[in-house]
């Protein structure tokens, strides 16, 4: 279990991750850095759902500074992938298990009776409450399908953000699909990474993914720098007075400080 979050029930938990693969396996000019990698993809670590859970792909941005002031950027897609290991479906109903007895233990104690007379002392209330959370929040390996967090992760050394989320996508969906892409995945894998070129600057360049062409656009040497990001997006989360805050902010050279979940 990735920190302490042991209250949370097994589902609302989050568990250590890791790198399961990276190509190319070395760059001379850009070390691959397993562990800020690993953490920035993902941050709360993996986690766990199920059918009745929302599992639409999410995809998030970052950014990795060197000791030089050198930048590479990283664009991550966060899907979840149906569990086939039974022993970790097993585990998961364990964990259930565990967490149930604690739960009634609780409410048992909240209520100051004994185990032996446990049915009857229990009000209405907390017996009602303690349904609810065990029929919305509950995993039966029996009944419920288990799915975990996995990502696929684009590093480059420009912020080519809608390129990069573009074919983040058709890659998931080609991984998804019931029906296979017209080549092996690995093509398109090698294709982005040793075949398609940075653009000159000034100049757009266009290549196929895996189902539709992808433009990334390098502005030129004297144009304001390479800003990929959806502004719609900053409104939407931010608000227009939220925005309008910060805005004065940078003008007036202050520092600032976004945080967020």
């Amino acid at each position: 279990v990735a920190g302490e979050n042991f209250d949370q029930s097994p589902l609302r938990r989050t568990f250590k991750s890791k790198v399961l693969a990276h190509y190319p396996q070395n760059i001379e000019w850009n070390p691959f850095d397993q562990d800020a990698v690993n953490m920035l993809c993902m941050p709360k670590g993996l986690s766990f759902r199920t059918q009745a859970d929302n599992r639409d792909p999410q995809l998030h941005s970052f950014i990795i500074t060197r000791e030089d002031g050198s930048r590479t950027y990283g664009f991550v897609l966060t899907f979840y992938e149906e569990v086939t290991s039974k022993q970790i479906c097993t585990a998961m109903q364990t964990l259930y298990q565990m967490h149930n007895a604690e739960q009634y233990s609780s409410v048992c104690a909240s209520s100051s009776c004994s185990m032996d007379s446990l049915a009857s002392s229990i009000d209405d209330a907390d017996a009602t409450s303690l349904a609810k959370l065990q029929r919305y929040n509950s995993y039966d390996i029996s009944r419920d399908t288990l799915y975990v967090s996995k990502c696929i992760c684009l590093i480059t050394p420009l912020p080519f953000m809608q390129a990069c989320k573009k074919f983040l996508i058709q890659l998931y969906k080609a991984v998804t699909s019931q029906q296979p892409p017209p080549l092996p995945l690995e093509s398109y894998i090698h294709n982005i990474l040793y075949e398609v070129p940075l653009p000159p600057p000034g100049r757009s360049l266009k290549f196929y993914g895996v189902y539709e062409p992808i433009i990334c656009q390098r502005p030129g040497p004297n144009e304001l720098p390479l800003s990929d990001y959806p502004l719609r997006e900053v409104f939407e989360l931010l608000g227009l007075e939220n925005l309008v805050q910060v805005f004065t902010c940078v003008l007036l050279e202050m520092q600032i400080l976004l945080y967020s979940q």
